[in-house]
């Protein structure tokens, strides 16, 4: 396929911005729970802000994948049987709970606003969190399921497609929560890098199980099926037409197989193995600049990651052309 660039920001920025939610919810139950010191309130609304940030950053990134974006409201019409247009009403269902979860702890407001006392410490914070907390894990399905459900590219059919795009987010979204901590709150520091290498090592290895998947698929379609022909021996010459087609432009990603392979490698690199690393030397060394450094890297790591997804797949009409002239 050839990777639309709007929706790989969406993916990824949504991504980073869901985990970091998720990683300020964890700190707030865990401080609960009495295994942390209370953070400033400050903490968790600058921290909600920047979620909400990257949460519209890949709402604005989407809009330029859309023909009309005037009928974008559209997209949601879908929603009984589409998950894209599921994931339209999610995601700004997502960022309305973050934006409301942390104008909570900047009022410093609970329940006994609506007259209701439990005892319990930003009992209204962590009771929109909860619900905060399952539209996330909800829009990553969605996102998933948008490419999982489409039998048709098998690099894609499978449950590794909504636990990669879940792991991946949450990993992106806790090594920014150790970068944001390291600053603001390092007392939290070692929990979330802990927890940044434990994300990321998963991702590793659901993602690295993807593609052994997806190198031994045996497809279903073949190019005798294709064309119609049943010869044993078929061979393209050439595409059969001077200049390019839509099928050409919106199924062939156009990268030669050695650049293809080196983009393979890059991004486990970038996302994986540097990331590890970095998050390590941070831990060791106590140096916020290299909790820092594992987001940004981790990040581009998954700009490259999310373009060899798209590009991997194989639409079945790739079987007829070829070659392209």
């Amino acid at each position: 396929m050839n990777p639309a660039y709007s929706v790989i920001f969406l993916t990824t920025l949504s991504g980073a911005g869901q985990g970091l939610f998720l990683a300020l919810f964890t700190a707030q139950c865990l401080t609960l729970l009495g295994l942390f010191a209370p953070q400033t309130n400050d903490f968790y609304w600058h921290g909600s802000l920047l979620a909400v940030a990257l949460l519209i950053g890949g709402l604005i990134a989407s809009f330029f994948h859309l023909g009309h974006p005037e009928r974008a409201w559209r997209s949601a019409a879908r929603w009984r049987t589409s998950w894209l247009s599921r994931e339209v009403i999610v995601l700004p269902a997502m960022i309305t709970g973050v934006l409301i979860y942390g104008f909570i702890w900047h009022m410093d407001w609970d329940l006994s606003l609506l007259g209701v006392s439990t005892g319990i410490p930003n009992d209204l914070a962590l009771l929109i969190g909860f619900g905060t907390m399952l539209i996330a894990f909800l829009l990553f399905v969605c996102t998933g399921m948008i490419y999982a459900c489409i039998k048709f590219l098998q690099e894609w059919a499978s449950p590794l497609t909504v636990i990669n795009y879940t792991v991946l987010g949450m990993a992106s979204g806790f090594t920014l929560a150790t970068a944001y901590s390291a600053y603001q709150a390092p007392a939290l520091r070692e929990f979330y890098a802990i927890w940044a290498i434990v994300l990321t090592m998963i991702g590793l290895i659901t993602r690295g199980l993807s593609l052994l998947r997806n190198a031994r698929i045996k497809y279903k379609s073949t190019l005798q099926t294709a064309i119609g022909v049943r010869h044993a021996k078929i061979v393209q010459k050439a595409q059969g037409q001077m200049g390019g087609s839509f099928n050409t432009r919106e199924f062939f990603h156009g990268v030669r197989a050695g650049l293809f392979r080196s983009i393979k490698w890059s991004f486990l690199i970038l996302t994986f193995a540097l990331p590890l690393a970095l998050l390590t030397a941070g831990l060791i060394h106590k140096q916020p600049s290299l909790f820092a450094a594992a987001f940004v890297v981790q990040y581009l790591g998954l700009l490259a990651e999310r373009w060899f997804f798209f590009a991997q797949a194989n639409h079945s009409q790739n079987l007829y052309y070829q070659t392209i002239s």
